[in-house]
């Protein structure tokens, strides 16, 4: 992922309330289900930080979050980084009404350039990650709770 690059947009409608769909997003408890198993907190709060780490391919990424803006049931924005590498993104989550349910969507904006020599950092992983992430994970998990 590269500064150059377009940010990554991905939307999809789930068939449920604005409200279920913010606390799928934003309640650990939830986002341990169908995001990563590994979230030890998460709070929907300006300046709220969690670090975690991801294995992958015996790579080590140790994932920091930073909340950077908040409007509750409608948009959440994170700075992302890895601890150890360079590179600096934000990623937002918006809720968008509609009818018959919610459309989220999710903006993946780089700030600054990630390794390109590591295979996760390239765009097509990133874009290949949100669309499992959103429109398979979340979706099968709001589909299969009531």
């Amino acid at each position: 992922m590269k500064i150059t690059d377009p940010p990554i947009v991905i939307e999809h409608h789930f068939q449920t309330s604005k409200e279920k769909l913010w606390h799928a997003i934003t309640e650990q408890g939830q986002m341990v289900q169908w995001f990563f198993d590994n979230i030890e907190a998460f709070e929907p709060v300006v300046g709220f930080k969690t670090h975690f780490v991801v294995k992958n391919e015996g790579r080590i990424f140790p994932h920091l979050w930073k909340i950077t803006e908040v409007e509750p049931y409608k948009k959440i924005t994170y700075n992302w980084k890895y601890e150890g590498y360079p590179g600096d993104s934000d990623l937002t989550f918006e809720l968008i009404k509609q009818k018959n349910g919610t459309k989220l969507r999710l903006t993946h904006q780089i700030l600054e350039s990630f390794p390109q020599n590591i295979p996760e950092f390239k765009r097509e992983s990133c874009l290949g990650g949100w669309h499992y992430f959103i429109k398979q994970r979340l979706h099968d998990y709001l589909s299969n709770t009531k």
